[in-house]
């Protein structure tokens, strides 16, 4: 079915609600301790430009995966304050924006968030063209599977390139999990894919999803993969939904719920179990000579100002610069993580599947500022004790557009159009 922008909104609301409500309530879980502190670097001024210095991807370990272009590493570079080339688009002009990333909208002032331009330290990001990527679309199907952070990626995406496409030539269709927009003299999709743990899980419903105890079940993928085992690109992300106190992996089925063995073998035990359920699809099933493969590294929270030198009790509210201080870590990043998905990527790679890791991570890292905050559209009546502290409301954990994820985006686009 064919939907409005307000149908659409209805539709997707609980995606990002319940992250939301999850990240600015729950109890803060640190991951790893001893992060190295580095000293501030300086910004200098240079064409009416200013350039963050010094910022570099330490985070793996240099492996080729990273590199898309044989002499550029895309994920090693600066942020420069650029007034004159980004955004990209308007927040005004996207049809498609919805209210949880539509930061100007809901009352957002200061606009400096959308002029930071990702500066590799040895080549230049190509110039995003629209129309060049919606030809090499023409016929096939780009799918995001994940959760919020990579609806926040697959909406980025659409503002990018539907400005050029007119309005009778675009639509978007929504099939339970499944949300696709089809630019249509193309015959082109840009879809979006609710998969918040890859595998399946009994949090897979796109709007009721909120529960208070998630399962996954091991090897079982097959529900979710029906519906975009066909794509010609496949944009993964999965890290959020694995970040709390209890998750257990069922060695059953969900039919049989009595008869299975649950297991918790911890936040990284338990992800590597998704992993290798994905894994063993993508080497016994992709089309390895269509299909392209890329999975994000982490998006990074910005939850508690003291790790960037700032109040305890504070966060990304009011925050209107970035980061400066070089090779900021967050500790709520969880490197394991990271260091998993690199393993199973490479090994992947040794069976004849190529994935390629969009390093987004240390990039995001300094972009505490990127954040809605309070400027998006709140689902829930606010309370005065709430009103009273803005930061207990705010959502560091999705991003503004235009923004950060048009970054990633472009990105993988210089992976599509080199």
């Amino acid at each position: 079915m064919v939907l409005s922008l307000h149908s659409l909104t209805t539709i997707l609301v609980a995606i990002f609600v319940v992250t939301a409500v999850y990240m600015i309530s729950g109890r803060r879980q640190h991951f790893f301790e001893g992060v190295s502190t580095m000293s501030r670097t300086t910004v200098k001024s240079t064409n009416n430009e200013t350039i963050m210095k010094g910022y570099n991807e330490t985070t793996l370990n240099g492996n080729s995966e990273l590199t898309p272009l044989p002499s550029c590493d895309l994920f090693s570079g600066k942020w420069v304050y650029d007034n004159s080339t980004i955004p990209l688009y308007s927040s005004k002009q996207c049809s498609f924006l919805i209210g949880e990333f539509a930061c100007e909208k809901f009352g957002r002032k200061d606009l400096s968030y959308q002029k930071w331009r990702w500066q590799p330290n040895q080549c230049d990001l190509p110039r995003f063209n629209a129309k060049a990527l919606l030809e090499r679309l023409r016929g096939k199907r780009m799918v995001f599977v994940g959760d919020s952070i990579n609806t926040n990626q697959w909406v980025s995406m659409i503002c990018m390139v539907e400005s050029v496409i007119p309005s009778a030539l675009k639509s978007v269709h929504v099939n339970g999990s499944l949300t696709t927009f089809k630019a249509i003299e193309f015959n082109a999709t840009i879809e979006f894919y609710w998969a918040p743990l890859m595998v399946e899980s009994n949090s897979d419903n796109p709007v009721y999803h909120r529960v208070p105890h998630r399962i996954v079940r091991a090897g079982a993928i097959e529900k979710h993969t029906i519906h975009w085992s066909d794509a010609d690109i496949l944009i993964f992300d999965s890290y959020l939904w694995w970040r709390v106190a209890e998750l257990q992996v069922l060695y059953g089925s969900f039919e049989k719920p009595n008869e299975g063995i649950y297991k918790d073998l911890g936040m990284v035990g338990n992800f590597e179990v998704a992993l290798k359920t994905w894994s063993d699809w993508l080497e016994n099933h992709i089309n390895r000579t269509k299909t392209q493969l890329f999975f994000n590294s982490i998006s990074p929270t910005h939850h508690w100002a003291g790790e960037w030198g700032k109040k305890k009790e504070g966060n990304c509210y009011s925050e209107t610069e970035p980061i400066l201080q070089e090779h900021y870590w967050g500790q709520q990043t969880n490197p394991d993580i990271m260091k998993a998905v690199e393993s199973t990527v490479n090994k992947l790679k040794v069976r004849g599947v190529d994935v390629k890791i969009l390093n987004i991570t240390q990039l995001s890292e300094y972009r505490k500022e990127g954040h809605p905050s309070i400027y998006r559209k709140q689902w829930d009546t606010l309370t005065p004790k709430q009103l009273s502290n803005p930061a207990s409301y705010s959502d560091c954990t999705h991003w503004c557009l235009p923004g950060v994820p048009d970054t990633w985006n472009q990105l993988l686009y210089a992976y599509l159009l080199p």
